[in-house]
């Protein structure tokens, strides 16, 4: 008698994720380190000076983290209301934030009381900022007003009134002191000369901004809002250069890396984004466990750190990079040392001694092999199977349908198994490389299982969903069938005006010759 053959597992191949530089270099971080805070993290800022702590705002509280620290090494909490937007200054001593009730304060980093409060606004401060001399801040609330503050004396220089909606994020140059960039609430972005008193530039983002950024070179601004991330060439007048769409849900942060060569941007879709600067390709991704709304990367992107709607601060150390040993240790045997001799090849006098190998079969094989068609059924139904390795099941129907016994193993199932059966086939019916063996299956579920239809309200609401399922795809397919007969069309039509031209073009040429012809012949 022959022995028993392992039913034959199809392999398909994987669409795996593209390994490139940026993989490498943006999976290059350690588990990340979560800490909690008490509010919603609205802004992060690094500190540009050693030891680059970054300051975190959340709640009505401001907390200064060391790079490696889980518990905060100083709170600034004298707000009235909720705080917003603290910033670093370029030297890293003093640290600016808003605040809800309208008011600018100035930190010493070394103290815990506000060296200078400056009130003006009349509702909330989200936006606040150091210009490039150090000396002025520029501050931008929900009155739709943006101001100037002097900080030796403590006073107002200019306001600006151009938005009519909040004024909700702005930035400065690094390059030029006196331009100023503003987002709102009202779809567009400005940028103001403090020597001229008012806006120079005004792009339309379309959609209320959440996040502006200027490049280190100042020539290029990116504005986010909505589902979009726009980038405009400012000194081409503020024309569009790119508009990227590669969020679910609206975009609320964006970074530069310290190379300036990738730009981050972070979403309520809980994914945060990173753009190549010379294609706006999208390079990497990162996903995390709550909608984000706040970015910042460390010196050298040593750090990434993120701060979410749910109050979690998400924090990622790069791994270190390996040291060499200046001292290598001894190299062990390689692996051809072990399986020497494995390809020998015998020779005339040689007497070959072979050790049988003994072959074990799976569990459903076992089964097979002695004909209990339900019971493998059932054990390629386990979660082990179904789930994680549905070729496996799949596999085995197909071998059930070849011996004729797959609707022996789809019969007398119970509500539980039944349930089990259909949900399989829900989940993978649609999937082309399963769709011939699981169709053959709904027909014989369905033609086994039609007489007790409406005796359990489980089993009505999956053949009800199986139904649709069913229906959607056959409008797919209707669709798909519809687009392929279009461009078929498009395609015979191209094919025949360029053959029509050709003819065109040789009956031209042979015209051509002939008038050479006859002007040739004698009078």
């Amino acid at each position: 008698m022959a022995g028993y053959k392992p039913v034959v597992i199809q392999t398909f191949p994987k669409l795996g994720e593209k390994i490139t530089q940026d993989t490498l270099y943006w999976k290059n971080y350690k588990t990340p380190v979560q800490i909690k805070e008490f509010g919603a993290v609205t802004k992060i800022d690094f500190s540009p000076e050693p030891p680059y702590n970054y300051a975190v705002t959340a709640s009505s509280r401001i907390h200064i983290y060391g790079r490696y620290s889980q518990e905060p090494i100083k709170t600034f909490s004298r707000f009235k209301d909720t705080a917003y937007c603290a910033t670093y200054r370029q030297d890293g001593r003093l640290l600016v934030a808003g605040s809800e009730d309208g008011a600018v304060q100035l930190f010493d980093v070394s103290g815990r009381a506000p060296l200078r409060q400056f009130d003006g606004h009349s509702k909330a401060v989200h936006m606040v900022d150091f210009t490039a001399d150090k000396y002025r801040i520029l501050s931008g609330a929900d009155d739709y007003t943006t101001r100037l503050w002097d900080i030796p004396n403590a006073t107002e220089i200019l306001s600006f009134n151009e938005h009519t909606d909040y004024v909700r994020c702005g930035c400065t140059s690094k390059l030029n002191a006196d331009l100023l960039v503003t987002g709102s609430y009202d779809h567009t972005v400005k940028m103001f000369d403090a020597r001229v008193k008012k806006s120079v530039l005004t792009v339309e983002h379309g959609q209320p901004v959440e996040s502006v950024l200027l490049f280190p070179s100042g020539g290029l601004l990116v504005s986010a809002g909505g589902r979009y991330v726009k980038v405009w060439d400012i000194l081409k007048g503020g024309q569009l250069l790119v508009s990227l769409r590669n969020h679910h849900k609206t975009v609320t942060c964006l970074c530069l890396s310290s190379s300036g060569q990738r730009l981050l941007s972070g979403s309520l879709d809980r994914k945060v984004k990173v753009y190549s600067t010379t294609s706006y390709k999208v390079v990497h991704s990162f996903d995390y466990a709550a909608s984000i709304l706040s970015l910042a990367l460390a010196r050298e992107d040593e750090t990434i750190v993120v701060g979410m709607t749910n109050g979690v601060l998400n924090v990622k150390h790069r791994k270190p990079e390996a040291k060499k040993d200046p001292f290598p240790r001894r190299r062990r045997p390689a692996y051809r040392t072990f399986v020497r001799g494995k390809n020998y090849m015998k020779k005339q006098d040689d007497v070959l001694v072979s050790r049988p190998l003994k072959t074990y079969l799976e569990t459903y094989d076992r089964d097979l092999k002695s004909f209990q068609v339900s019971k493998a059924l059932d054990r390629v139904l386990q979660p082990r199977f179904r789930v994680k390795q549905p070729e496996v099941t799949v596999a085995v129907i197909q071998e059930l349908n070849r011996r004729g016994t797959l609707s022996n193993a789809l019969a007398g199932r119970d509500e539980k198994q039944l349930s089990i059966i259909l949900s399989f086939l829900i989940r993978h019916l649609a999937e082309p490389r399963f769709t011939p063996a699981l169709i053959n299956v709904a027909e014989m579920v369905i033609d086994i299982y039609l007489p007790v239809i409406g005796q359990s309200s489980v089993i009505d609401k999956q053949f009800l969903v199986l139904q649709e399922l069913v229906e959607k795809e056959i409008s797919y397919q209707g669709q798909l069938l519809e687009a392929l007969g279009m461009m078929d069309m498009l395609f015979a039509t191209m094919i025949r005006k360029e053959s029509t031209s050709m003819s065109d073009n040789k009956s031209n040429g042979l015209s051509r010759e002939q008038e050479r012809d006859t002007s040739s012949l004698p009078v």
